[in-house]
């Protein structure tokens, strides 16, 4: 059984050096443990999913640039989440507006090939299934 996701969790991704926070807009008008609860459309960049510090993605243009003018050396820069689908697999049976509930289980993908996965869903009282 998950946890309801919802803004405050702390994300990682498998690219960046640093956590970030999912930040919940509270237009969905839906809370768990008082703060806006999150769906798998909850991916935008920079609005729901902060930078992870320093990103180092060859796959990334900027990395691979510092990294070719450092000679080969891989040359870590600046994190700026490149999502671009939604988080997968969320809980299916479970809906906010029609769209479906976002567990801790869940990954979501940045195009530069790091994987965004939850660490703490930003509470511990409602369990999803």
């Amino acid at each position: 059984m998950g946890k309801q996701v919802c803004s405050g969790a702390m994300l990682s991704c498998t690219m960046g050096d640093t956590p970030s926070t999912l930040t919940i807009l509270p237009t969905n008008k839906v809370n768990t443990s008082n703060m806006p609860a999150a769906t798998i459309m909850d991916y935008v960049p920079l609005e729901n999913i902060l930078t992870f510090g320093m990103c180092s993605s060859p796959t990334n243009p900027v990395v691979a640039t510092a990294t070719t003018a450092a000679l080969g050396v891989l040359t870590p820069m600046p994190c700026v989440p490149a999502t671009t689908t939604p988080w997968s697999p969320g809980i299916s049976d479970v809906s906010i507006n029609n769209i479906t509930t976002l567990d801790d289980s869940s990954t979501c993908d940045c195009m530069w090939a790091g994987e965004i996965s939850i660490e703490s869903p930003g509470q511990e009282q409602t369990n999803v299934s």
